[in-house]
């Protein structure tokens, strides 16, 4: 499958020279990369400084982008790769549980949203207790709304090892949240 003309010729301008370009590249993924890195459980701090190390080795690697596959997996991959060397390095610093997953609001009272948010902080904390594995195919499939097959090409695992940790990742979240008396929400484990 192969991305939008407009992104492949984006690429290949970029690739070309116009060197300018790759503005646009960041501009889009930004977000998506800051928040992939974070919910592998970086600071805010280390998030930046790794999001900008994974820009710098998305640019210096464009040129070798095959247009094969979806480029925002292969940007993932990318980022993905870029967090687990500097975990490996140990240089990280715990990340702090005062930022969560932020979704849209559909809810009107302020009650609501009040709850909405606190649900989403004590979700985001108990997904922070999950094996990386666990959580990086969670996170990837219901923050980034990757299909199966994207998050097999950015983690490495296949089909299987990708439901297999999906379903574990689930039950286990589930438990976590049961044991410490909260109330499992099945709206944020959908698909």
């Amino acid at each position: 499958m192969t991305e939008p003309s407009a992104e492949s010729e984006i690429i290949r301008r970029i690739v070309e020279g116009e060197k300018q370009l790759f503005a646009v590249i960041v501009d889009r993924y930004k977000v998506k990369v800051y928040g992939i890195i974070r919910s592998m459980g970086l600071n805010h701090q280390d998030s930046q400084d790794i999001a900008q190390e994974a820009f710098v080795k998305i640019y210096r690697s464009l040129a070798n982008y095959q247009d094969e596959g979806h480029f925002s997996a292969w940007v993932y991959r990318i980022v993905v790769h870029a967090v687990k060397d500097l975990q490996r390095r140990n240089r990280i610093r715990s990340a702090s549980n005062d930022e969560g997953i932020h979704e849209p609001s559909h809810q009107h009272t302020p009650e609501q949203l009040v709850l909405q948010k606190e649900m989403q902080r004590e979700i985001y904390r108990q997904l922070q207790e999950l094996p990386l594995k666990y959580r990086l195919v969670l996170l990837l499939k219901y923050t980034n709304d990757l299909t199966y097959e994207e998050i097999c090409e950015i983690t490495g695992l296949n089909a299987d090892q990708v439901r297999n940790a999906m379903h574990r990742g689930k039950r286990s979240l589930k438990k976590q949240i049961e044991n410490k008396g909260g109330i499992w929400f099945e709206t944020y484990t959908k698909g």
